[in-house]
């Protein structure tokens, strides 16, 4: 760490040294250098030439399964954002470690190391109850009032009386100071339909003007995050609070230190973000339902200065776009209709959208623009009207107005940015994007939902986040495929001069055994394989163990199941017929009465499950977890590489499989003292081109090749 200064350096080791000490732990070789690593990248930020080397301040470090990896990221990362005046803020992918970050490892790092410092959850809008909104909604169930859902085809308008029960419920817990308005900390299960309509978005909020803000629940969360040392997110918020600028919710990104745990997941989750789509039918029935609640709205909001003729030409505005957007889900639904009455989408080849409808997009487009611009119009007269103190006698209502103009130009953002990408000319695009049309599961013949979004996360990483934060790291355990970075940094764009390191697992992986056992058939013949998995199974498995079997097929682990001898059947807990948690908890208690159990999983046991010691002595993967070839996004990026001459195969599918088969393998050994055997039921490894890669990629069990 010669970039450090020596009080930096004594912190990092003083704190480090405190927490083994105080845990009775050995110090872990692969955890003293991911430590050095994490704190020479932050040490790029020193404004010093002998500090500065010349790199990015951004590290991807893969930290095999043991390294204690949140231990080695905290403390350096923690010293480094306090000597440079950074908030630091940790995202994960998975609910399940933000809860393991808040709740055990960040206070054991607290008490452990001596380091004082301040943490703190960090959740959207939407996981806490808007009283704004419940106090409408309630006038409207009572007949006082009126609300405008921003998604009335997701929102049911009638709640049942359960729902307004549980309101009512709520109301007097939060009076009593017994809840804090958080979803995930009332007591009770509230399903989506019930918990969506007392929620608001960024754009109905009304901020600090709001009538309720003292007790807003958001916002009392979101005061607390400024004084926090420490904010533990999920990966998702990060990205939409670099969507809305930056600053948002979270610290600038400017004035931040992200950590992505889970890193891998990252380009993913900005693919799916920054992604554009828009529902036909329930587009026009919103372009309906907003021209009725204007023309309702008109008599108070046109005596508001200079919003009367904003108001005038809306109704005709509406029904324009209406008809509009009827004539594009005409024209998808002809296209739809071309490609076969089976298919439930339809991907573009090259992003290429057919004239006719590309130019359509791009007329429509150009009106929809006039509407969002008298939305936004709208929007802020209202706003300065609520500054006015001449309008006191409606305040209510303007308020009212005020959240159903924020949501109304929300939907109409999204919207325009779909018929914007539509409209584009794909030849300008390098890489074009994806874009398809899919078939809703509705009766309703134009039922058609329209699609785009990038096929790399490079572009808009770089610009959102690696070239405006202050530092960042990325950490997982399966951050290479095929032991490197390249697929990784092809997807996110992460510099070159960014730091890369491999810290292996303290893990004695003698203690496991890969076993690829001799087999007659190949997974390319599904209905052989599936009958020879039922055969073989039984005696592959233990009846005395615990085991992990895991299927890339969802047909073809039912039917697996069905063929497997009932006393078989009987120690299988199948995903599907239970929850995730509730399988989990399930097997764990079997385990715990001495008694064997399997679980059958597909590709979400495969990853972030943890079953230590017994609870999983065996994992069977039942074939190589090439991705399934329906995904528009993924067939829209090997095709662009195929139009380069490359191999997609060999650069996508082959990489992909080798990262989630490194993944499913993980399941085996959770702790030091682990053992076991992992069964891959897939001979393309030895058969194949491809299969020494792939075999060379995973970790060094013994091998067992039948």
């Amino acid at each position: 760490m010669s970039a450090l200064s020596p009080s930096d350096k004594d912190a990092i080791r003083q704190a480090y040294t405190a927490i083994t000490d105080a845990r009775g732990l050995t110090p872990r070789w692969g955890q003293r250098q991911m430590i050095a690593e994490v704190a020479n990248t932050l040490a790029r930020l020193i404004p010093s030439l002998e500090a500065a080397d010349g790199g990015s301040p951004i590290a991807v470090i893969e930290a095999g399964t043991g390294t204690g990896k949140t231990i080695a990221y905290v403390i350096p990362a923690l010293v480094m954002a306090r000597a440079l005046n950074k908030r630091l803020v940790i995202a994960t992918a998975t609910v399940a470690l933000q809860e393991q970050l808040v709740h055990k490892d960040l206070p054991d790092i607290k008490k452990g190391s001596g380091l004082d410092f301040s943490f703190q959850l960090a959740k959207g809008r939407r996981r806490y109850l808007c009283l704004s909104q419940l106090d409408r909604l309630m006038a409207r169930e009572s007949g006082g009032g009126q609300t405008m859902g921003l998604y009335p085809d997701e929102v049911s308008p009638a709640l049942a009386r359960d729902a307004l029960e549980s309101y009512g419920l709520m109301l007097d817990a939060l009076a009593r100071g017994d809840w804090d308005g958080d979803r995930d900390n009332w007591s009770a299960p509230i399903n989506d339909a019930d918990w969506f309509p007392v929620t608001a978005d960024q754009g109905q909020c009304s901020g600090r003007r709001c009538p309720n803000i003292r007790n807003c629940s958001f916002y009392r969360a979101r005061d607390g995050l400024q004084e926090a040392d420490v904010v533990v997110t999920n990966h998702d918020l990060v990205l939409s609070d670099l969507a809305l600028g930056g600053g948002a919710i979270l610290t600038p990104p400017e004035d931040t230190i992200y950590i992505f745990d889970e890193g891998h997941h990252l380009p993913d989750k900005a693919l799916n973000h920054f992604a554009s789509f828009c529902r036909l039918p329930s587009t026009v029935s919103w372009l309906g339902d907003s021209r009725k609640a204007l023309a309702k709205g008109a008599p108070l909001l046109s005596t508001l200065p200079g919003l009367n003729a904003v108001l005038e030409p809306l109704p005709a505005l509406f029904d324009d776009l209406q008809l509009r957007v009827q004539q594009i889900a005409e024209k998808a639904a002809v296209i739809m209709a071309g490609a076969g009455d089976f298919e439930e989408q339809l991907r573009f080849e090259g992003g290429v959208v057919p004239d006719d409808l590309q130019q359509a997009m791009a007329s429509l487009a150009s009106q929809w623009a006039r509407l969002n611009g008298r939305l936004i119009t709208l929007e802020a007269g209202i706003d300065d009207a609520l500054e006015d103190e001449s309008f006191a006698s409606v305040r209510d209502e303007l308020e009212a107005w005020q959240m159903a103009a924020g949501g109304m130009l929300v939907r109409a953002e999204g919207v325009l940015s779909l018929f914007k990408d539509f409209a584009a000319d794909a030849a300008e695009e390098s890489p074009p994007r994806a874009r398809w049309l899919k078939r809703r599961a509705d009766d309703e013949e134009l039922a058609i939902d329209l699609h785009c979004s990038h096929i790399l996360a490079a572009d808009i990483l770089r610009e959102q986040l690696w070239e405006r934060a202050a530092g960042v790291i990325l950490t997982s355990a399966t951050m290479t495929a095929l032991g490197s970075f390249d697929r990784f940094r092809a997807r996110s764009g992460v510099p070159d001069d960014g730091r890369y390191k491999i810290v292996a697992s303290p893990f004695d992986y003698s203690k496991a055994t890969l076993h690829i056992p001799a087999m007659r058939s190949e997974p390319g013949d599904a209905a052989a394989h599936t009958q020879e998995l039922i055969e073989l199974l039984p005696d592959l498995l233990d009846a005395r163990e615990g085991s992990l079997v895991l299927f890339s097929s969802r047909r073809q682990m039912n039917d697996v199941f069905d063929g497997v001898p009932g006393e078989w059947r009987s120690r299988i807990l199948r995903q599907d017929d239970y929850s995730k948690q509730e399988i989990l908890r399930r097997h764990r208690e079997t385990i715990d009465d001495a008694r064997g159990a399997a679980i059958f999983g597909l590709a979400s046991f495969a990853e972030g499950v943890d079953l230590p010691g017994g609870y999983c002595q065996h994992v069977v993967i039942a074939k190589l977890p090439f991705a399934v070839p329906d995904n528009p996004v993924d067939a829209a990026l090997a095709e662009w590489l195929e139009a380069q001459g490359r191999n997609a195969f060999m650069e996508i599918s082959v990489p992909d499989a080798a990262l989630k088969l490194v993944q499913a393998s993980g399941r085996l050994l959770r702790t030091e003292t682990d053992a076991g055997r992992v069964t891959l039921m897939d001979r393309r490894v030895i058969t194949r081109r491809y299969g020494r890669a792939i075999l060379d990629s995973l970790p060094p069990f013994q091998r067992c090749i039948g």
